[in-house]
């Protein structure tokens, strides 16, 4: 298996992930996954779920045994049992500027704040952050290189004035050779586990309630270039993305740009003059109301001619206190009471 994703140029990372989903569907199932039944994968993946894992592992684990199964033992109806989870489409976690600042006041040692630093400034992920070497800080164009990220890609970030001065005081303090931030081993980099731990201190040491990762720094750095009118393709190209719709998601928590927007209903404007009357609808009805009322034969059946009839009603119809009555009144005055083949609404009268 490591040979295929060699030969494909599959990343250590993900190299790591795929090995580990072999092995914990091996140990699920208890023999070799060369003699596992479809049942098995179903199971396996509803021993997944059951434990609540995240949908990015879940479906890291799928990716890794559709990859055994359909390259390295050549079954490729195996995978097709496997199904991938679609994941909740959250919010971005994204800092004020003043809690950015509060938050590297409260880093401590020079290390933290120089890591914490490159996490906001430059928009770094993590494992970008950890793999930096000396060599990759180019003080003449005020550039960062960011060497093989995410994707295999290589760019360039800007390096900020206030930035390089914190960098350069970080390197005549521990000198490093290699690697900007190296490990407890001086040959190996710094783990981003440590990276993790060392925002999560300063957080706390901040006072800061919002879940704060490293990772954090990386959207609070795309949202306020967003928020200061710096255009999204810009703002793509620094934080190496392939997509413009990945980068468009910080347009939802731009809460500066999106305070910015006016309303519609803030352009209505007020009417000059008072509104219309309501037009009166016109019927032709029958006699749900009482005919003797009308002086009409109360044993007739024939429909009522509404505008002859208004026009002949009698004078009694001026001291009516009935809600007929009234309403009779208040149709003859108007006189816009046409003769329609309309069914009049049933509380007419």
């Amino acid at each position: 298996m490591l040979e295929d994703m060699k030969i494909r140029g599959y990343t250590a990372h993900t190299q790591r992930d795929y090995v580990r989903a072999v092995a914990d569907f091996a140990q699920f199932i208890n023999c070799s996954p060369d003699w596992a039944e479809p049942e098995d994968l179903r199971r396996y993946q509803l021993h997944l779920a059951n434990q609540g894992v995240s949908p990015a592992t879940m479906n890291s684990r799928v990716s890794g045994l559709r990859f055994f199964f359909r390259v390295t033992l050549a079954r490729p109806s195996f995978g097709s049992q496997l199904a991938t989870v679609r994941g909740e489409n959250r919010l971005p976690e994204v800092l004020s500027p003043e809690e950015v600042a509060l938050l590297l006041h409260c880093a401590g040692k020079l290390k933290y704040k120089a890591i914490l630093s490159i996490a906001y400034g430059c928009g770094l992920r993590i494992s970008e952050i950890a793999n930096l070497k000396v060599s990759d800080i180019d003080a003449a164009r005020m550039l960062i290189r960011v060497e093989q990220g995410k994707g295999r890609t290589d760019r360039y970030v800007m390096l900020a004035p206030d930035l390089l001065e914190l960098l350069q005081a970080w390197w005549r303090h521990a000198r490093p050779m290699g690697w900007l931030f190296p490990g407890r081993d001086p040959g190996q980099p710094i783990a981003t586990r440590q990276l993790d731990r060392i925002c999560k201190q300063a957080a706390a040491m901040a006072g800061l309630e919002k879940r704060v990762s490293m990772h954090t720094l990386r959207h609070s750095f795309a949202t306020h270039l967003l928020e200061n009118k710096t255009d999204i393709r810009v703002i793509q190209a620094l934080l190496g993305h392939k997509k413009t719709d990945t980068t468009a998601r910080y347009t939802r928590v731009a809460t500066k740009i999106l305070r910015s927007v006016e309303s519609p209903l803030s352009l209505l404007k007020p009417p000059t003059d008072q509104p219309p009357p309501l037009p009166v609808k016109p019927w032709m009805f029958s006699c749900s109301m009482p005919r003797t009322f009308l002086g009409l034969d109360a044993e007739s059946s024939a429909p009522v001619d509404a505008m002859r009839l208004l026009s002949s009603l009698p004078e009694q119809l001026e001291g009516a206190s009935t809600k007929a009555g009234a309403r009779l009144k208040a149709i003859a005055t108007s006189g816009t009471l046409m003769a329609d083949t309309e069914r009049r609404p049933e509380n007419l009268f």
